[in-house]
C-alpha cells in the first residue's frame, strides 16, 4: 500500500483495520465509563461498524508470544464483539451477556464465568440458552458477563463503514447504515497550512468546512492524512456557525469567538472524535499542528441522520482598483521625478521598460522598495499602465505608478510584523485583500506558486508583481464580459493575448 516493507513499523492495528476495510477507526477506552461504554455499544450493535475488544498492554513491548490472563484471554489480542444480550436465570437474575469470538480460533478458549460448558448455563432456561445459541456457537465464540467484560478489556476498537464500504460484510447486511461525508484536501505552504490555533494570524487560512446537521445528533469525526513515512501532529476545531453561511471566515471571528470541540492531535494516521451536537451548522477546521507543514489529508463525518459538508471558500473579486491615480495638482514629490523621466525619455516623452527600471533605480529610496526595479516587474509595469499599445509610459502613467508603489508598500508593511521587507507567504492572503483583491484558494495556490521563495516568503518586488498580474486579470476579464455574467467567451487568438498579457 505504502511503497515498501519500511511503512510497517509507523502502523498500528487501527491503521490496518482502516485500510483493509476502507472506513475510519475510533478508540474507547472501556474503563473510563462503562455504563456510557455500555450505551455507545448499543447504538453502535445497530450500525454498520465492526466491533472489536482488546485488552492493551500497558508496557507496549511486542512479545514473542501472546500473553494470556487467568480467564484465557489473550492480550494484544482483538476479539470480535457480535451482541449483548440480557439472559434471566431460574431464581429471577438479570445478567448481561456479551457474544466475542477469537480471531485465532483454537487454543485461545475463554475459561471465566459462563464459558462454554460453565455451569452458569444450567441456571438459565432452555428457552434462553436456545435463544442464544450457546450448542450452536461458531468455533471461538464465547459469552463473558458484561460486568467481567469491562474488567477484562481495556479498550473497544471499532471501525465504522458506510453504505459502499459495508455491502461485503454479511454481519452487516441487516444493520442501519451511517451516513458519511467526506472532503478531500490538502495543507499547502503559504496557502491552506495554517497551523493550530496556537497560531493567531494563520489558524483561519486552513481549509474551512461547513458541517450542516438537521436534527441533533451523535457524530464522529475522523482524520486521516496521507504522509505516511513522515507523519505529521494533526487533529481539528469545530465552531457554531450558522447555516446560511457561504464565504469563508476571516481571523477576527476565531479571536471572538470559543471553539466547541478540541480533538487530540497526534502524528498517527487518523484522529477520531465522537461528540454530541445540536441541530445547526458547524465550522470544522482540520489543521497541522505546526505552520507551513504540507499534506493531503481526508476528513470523514459519519452519523445515523442525514448531513452535509461543504467547503467555505471565498469567489474571487475585485474589491476597488489597485491602480491609485495620481492627484491632478502636482505637488513638489513629482516634480523632483521629472527631471530625471524627462532625461531618460525619448522625443515624446515616453520610456520603455529598460528606461523605466534606471528611472526607479534612481527614484526608489532604499533597496527594499528597489526590489521592484527589476527587469520582469518593469514590463509587467508597460503591460498593465500603457493604455496605447506602444509599449511605452508617459509621465502621468509613471506617477500613477509612484502613488501605487506607495499604497502597495503601505498594505505591505502592515502583514510584514516580524522583518520589515519579507512577507510570510501565509499572510499574502490578506495583504492582498488590502490592496483589492479577494482570492479564493485555487487562485490563491498559483499565485503562491509563482512568487513564494525557498524560504516561504515574499520581497516587495514579488509583491508588486503578483499585484500587476492580478490587475490584468482582472481587467482583461471585465473588458470581456460588459454585461457582469461571470462568464465570458473567448476565441484561440484572444486567449493566447490575454494569458500572454497577464
Amino acid at each position: 500500500l505504502h511503497g515498501s516493507y519500511e511503512a510497517l513499523k509507523y502502523g498500528t492495528l487501527l491503521d490496518g483495520l482502516s485500510d483493509l476495510t476502507g472506513g475510519i477507526t475510533e478508540s474507547i477506552a472501556i474503563r473510563q465509563d462503562p455504563t456510557g461504554c455500555g450505551r455507545a455499544l448499543a447504538k453502535l450493535l445497530d450500525m454498520t461498524s465492526l466491533i472489536t475488544c482488546t485488552v492493551n498492554n500497558s508496557q507496549q513491548q511486542i512479545r514473542a508470544s501472546t500473553e494470556k490472563l487467568a480467564n484465557g484471554i489473550q492480550m494484544g489480542i482483538n476479539y470480535r464483539l457480535y451482541a449483548i444480550e440480557r439472559v434471566e436465570s431460574f431464581s429471577g437474575e438479570a445478567v448481561q451477556l456479551v457474544k466475542l469470538r477469537n480471531p485465532l480460533g483454537p487454543g485461545g478458549e475463554y475459561v471465566g464465568a459462563w464459558a462454554r460448558g460453565g455451569l452458569e448455563w444450567d441456571e438459565v432456561p432452555p428457552v434462553e440458552r436456545d435463544r442464544l445459541a450457546v450448542r450452536n456457537m461458531a468455533e471461538g465464540e464465547f459469552w463473558i458477563s458484561y460486568s467481567d467484560f469491562v474488567k477484562t478489556f481495556t479498550h473497544l476498537e471499532v471501525v465504522h463503514l458506510d453504505a459502499e464500504t459495508s455491502r461485503d460484510e454479511p454481519s452487516l447486511h441487516s444493520k442501519h447504515t451511517w451516513q458519511m461525508k467526506l472532503y478531500q484536501g490538502s495543507w499547502r505552504r503559504g496557502v491552506t497550512a495554517g497551523g493550530c490555533r496556537n497560531n493567531q494570524e494563520t489558524f483561519h487560512i486552513n481549509p474551512q468546512l461547513h458541517l450542516i446537521l438537521s436534527e441533533m445528533e451523535e457524530v464522529v469525526v475522523s482524520l486521516n492524512q496521507h504522509s505516511i513515512m513522515e507523519p505529521k501532529v494533526i487533529g481539528f476545531t469545530a465552531y457554531a456557525l450558522p447555516k446560511n453561511n457561504t464565504e469563508s471566515i476571516n481571523k477576527q471571528f476565531f479571536k471572538k469567538n470559543k471553539s466547541l470541540i478540541n480533538s487530540q492531535y497526534t502524528n498517527s494516521r487518523q484522529v477520531s472524535h465522537r461528540c454530541q451536537l445540536d441541530q445547526g451548522g458547524y465550522l470544522l477546521i482540520p489543521t497541522t499542528f505546526e505552520p507551513m507543514q504540507e499534506t493531503s489529508f481526508t476528513l470523514r463525518v459519519y452519523s445515523s441522520k442525514p448531513l452535509k459538508l461543504k467547503l467555505l471558500d471565498t469567489p474571487p473579486s475585485l474589491l476597488k482598483s489597485a491602480i491609485v491615480k495620481a492627484p491632478p495638482l502636482e505637488g513638489k514629490g513629482f516634480s523632483q521625478y521629472e527631471a530625471v523621466f524627462l532625461q531618460l525619455a525619448d522625443e515624446h516623452r515616453t520610456v520603455n521598460a529598460f528606461e523605466l527600471q534606471e528611472l526607479l533605480e534612481a527614484c526608489l529610496p532604499n533597496d527594499y522598495i528597489k526590489s521592484c526595479a527589476c527587469m520582469d516587474v518593469c514590463r509587467q509595469v508597460i503591460l498593465t499602465m500603457d493604455s496605447t499599445g506602444s509599449g511605452r509610459l508617459k509621465f502621468n502613467d509613471f506617477k500613477d505608478l509612484m502613488c501605487s508603489l506607495k499604497f502597495w508598500q503601505a498594505a505591505f508593511k502592515n502583514h510584514t510584523k516580524e522583518k520589515t521587507g519579507i512577507l510570510k507567504a501565509e499572510r499574502l492572503r490578506d495583504a492582498l485583500l488590502e490592496v483589492g483583491f479577494q482570492l479564493n484558494t485555487d487562485v490563491l495556490s498559483i499565485v503562491i506558486l509563482r512568487y513564494m521563495r525557498k524560504d516561504g516568503t515574499l520581497r516587495f518586488g514579488d509583491f508588486v508583481a503578483a499585484i500587476l498580474h492580478l490587475n490584468d486579470a482582472f481587467a482583461i476579464f471585465e473588458s470581456k464580459d460588459p454585461l457582469q455574467n461571470g462568464t465570458i467567451k473567448l476565441s484561440l487568438a484572444e486567449w493566447l493575448r490575454s494569458s500572454l498579457m497577464c
